[in-house]
């Protein structure tokens, strides 16, 4: 069984780690990013395209909703806060299932329509334990079996 695993970043370390993360992606794999805003999901999100062997511009694709690059793995980037309750506004199935790796920056709003198995990673830029507002605090939470064993090989 695998527990929660919490770490604390600085920027580069998180990007760093995301990277070794992204490395070890396969097709069809989920990651949910949550945190308030300027927590770091975008920041992170850079990391796991170099892991993923992209090297173009990541940046939030709050306004696209989606946003795919092209690397050793397709990555679709999501960005599902504008949604609001409606997440039939776009076809998520098409990127869940699909043949690539989906990273979806508020995908807790999405509530049921979050697939079953998936990595979710919380972003904490508030926790007493940090030293300073350049760090954050990041739990991640593996759901079902694939997760928890990418978690433990991390």
């Amino acid at each position: 069984m695998c527990y929660n695993k919490i770490m604390k970043f600085n920027e580069e370390e998180m990007l760093q780690f995301a990277q070794k993360l992204g490395r070890k992606l396969e097709a069809q794999d989920v990651i949910v990013l949550t945190g308030e805003l300027g927590a770091g999901k975008t920041t992170f999100t850079k990391g796991l395209a170099l892991g993923l062997e992209i090297h173009q511009m990541v940046k939030s694709p709050t306004y696209t909703i989606v946003r795919s690059l092209e690397g050793r793995l397709p990555l679709h980037h999501m960005d599902v806060y504008r949604i609001g309750d409606d997440p039939d506004s776009f076809d998520l199935d098409d990127y869940l299932f699909g043949d690539g790796v989906s990273v979806i920056e508020w995908g807790e709003m999405l509530g049921d329509d979050l697939p079953e198995n998936y990595l979710e990673v919380i972003f904490d830029k508030y926790s007493k334990d940090l030293v300073n507002d350049q760090e954050r605090e990041i739990i991640l939470k593996p759901h079902g079996k694939r997760y928890e064993e990418l978690v433990n090989n991390l």
